[in-house]
This record gives C-alpha cells, sequence and structure tokens, in this order.
C-alpha cells in the first residue's frame, strides 16, 4: 500500500524537549561492570565516562520519520524511517563527515551484511517501513556511514570478543527499528483526529496537543510547503545503543 496525500499544516518548527522517554531508559549495558549504571549522555560528566559506556560526544539520539507523498512511499497508514542519529548534544551534526570510512558501506553489500547476521526478517521489514529514494539501499548505507558509525559504544572495540562481522551494522538498523515501532506517530495523530488530506489544514497547537496527550512529549515537526513531511524525537541515551 502506498500514501497519496499530505498531512497540512503551519510550516513551523515546533523544537521537541530533551527528555529520556522509553525505549532508551532500560537499554541493557554490554560493557559490562566497569561502565557505571546511571551513566546518561549529555549530562554532566557523561564525557569522562568509557566512550563504550555512554554515547559520547554525540550524545543526543534522534530518531527520524518521513511522511513520504511525493513521490508516494511506505503504508497509508504510518510513517517511514530515516534514520537513527547521535547528533552532538547541542544538536549539531556535521554531516560532511564520516566517522568511521573504514567501516563504510555500499549499495551493493548492506543487504548482505544484516542477511550474514541473521537480519533476513529485518530486511523484509524495512522495504515496507524504510523505503528511500532513488531506492532503500542508497538511503540504508547512507544512515549507517553517516550516523551508524558514529555510535561510539558500536565502534569496532566496544563489541563483545569474537564477533561476526557486521554485528554493530545488524545491531543499529535492529535499534532503529525497534525504536521506530514504539513511536507510532501515524496513531499519536490519528487518536487526536489529525489525519492525511489534500485540502485540510491543522495548526501547530493541534498538533503539539496530539502528541502531548497520546505520547507526552513533543518532538521536532518539519513542515516542507506547508506539509507535515518529517518527525525528530529526541533523547538522551542510558547506557549503550546495544542490549
Amino acid at each position: 500500500m502506498i500514501r497519496f496525500t499530505p498531512f497540512l499544516v503551519c510550516a513551523i518548527l515546533a523544537k521537541a524537549s530533551f527528555a529520556t522517554p522509553t525505549p532508551f531508559t532500560n537499554i541493557k549495558r554490554q560493557a559490562g561492570d566497569v561502565c557505571p549504571a546511571d551513566a546518561l549522555s549529555c549530562q554532566a560528566g557523561f564525557s569522562d565516562v568509557d566512550s563504550c559506556c555512554v554515547e559520547t560526544p554525540g550524545g543526543l539520539i534522534l530518531q527520524t520519520q518521513f511522511w513520504n507523498f511525493k513521490p508516494a512511499k511506505g503504508p497509508v497508514d504510518s510513517w517511514t524511517i530515516h534514520g537513527l542519529w547521535p547528533n552532538e548534544c547541542d544538536n549539531t551534526f556535521d554531516q560532511t563527515i564520516a566517522c568511521d570510512p573504514s567501516r563504510e558501506l555500499s549499495e551493493s553489500n548492506i543487504r548482505s551484511v544484516l542477511a550474514a547476521n541473521g537480519k533476513q526478517e529485518l530486511l523484509d521489514w524495512m522495504e515496507e517501513f524504510w523505503p528511500g529514494i532513488p531506492n532503500n539501499e542508497y538511503l540504508w548505507k547512507n544512515e549507517w556511514n553517516r550516523h551508524g558509525t558514529c555510535l561510539s559504544t558500536l565502534a569496532p572495540k566496544c563489541m563483545p570478543e569474537g564477533s561476526s562481522p557486521g554485528l554493530d551494522v545488524a545491531i543499529y538498523f535492529q535499534k532503529a527499528a525497534d525504536t521506530f515501532k514504539n513511536l507510532s506517530t501515524y496513531e499519536f495523530l490519528a487518536s487526536a483526529g489529525i489525519e492525511p488530506h489534500k485540502t485540510k489544514t491543522y495548526t501547530l497547537d493541534q498538533l503539539e496537543s496530539a502528541f502531548k496527550a497520546t505520547y507526552g512529549f513533543v518532538p521536532a515537526l518539519d513542515c516542507k510547503n506547508g506539509s507535515l513531511n518529517q518527525i525528530y524525537y529526541y533523547f538522551n541515551l542510558k547506557g549503550t545503543i546495544t542490549d
């Protein structure tokens, strides 16, 4: 199924609160007892903690979602994934820098790396909920190369001894998918009567009220040509990105 209509809203960016709701508050630590149990990114003293124990310096985690209607992509009743980003704590991110070029993937091998790590079911799910332009593999490899390799707790030195090649890649895409599944933007808005429409419009107050009532926090809302097309959920991360 594909979507055909946009959300029409006021073109104002609503800045999100930096909060720590689920699903990032109870992630198990992989680095063992050497990691402090209360390590929280972007908090006082977090930069002094081992980078395998807490995300640093990119400790502001963003789960970003698309509503693609030109061209239409994804289900008619769900937003789709853009990515999972470890931004700096001041919400800046240098898109010109590749954090670890040695771990970059290409459009031709990203599927095989995920499949080799037992993620064929995830790949099938990504076909529907993580579509890209001009193709899915182009978006997937960009998200890993630009953002996944920037997660400090997924660095090679932080992986368990004897890990299979590409385990860091598998963890990144699985965590991005699991996080997205806990952030049902379409349902958050539909519960307040806000649904895609070619002519009906909604105010910023209506959108913010819908998120406060259903999610408890207000994410950042991004508009293009008067239509809501992207949402950013912000988190501080307790512990590591891994389970």
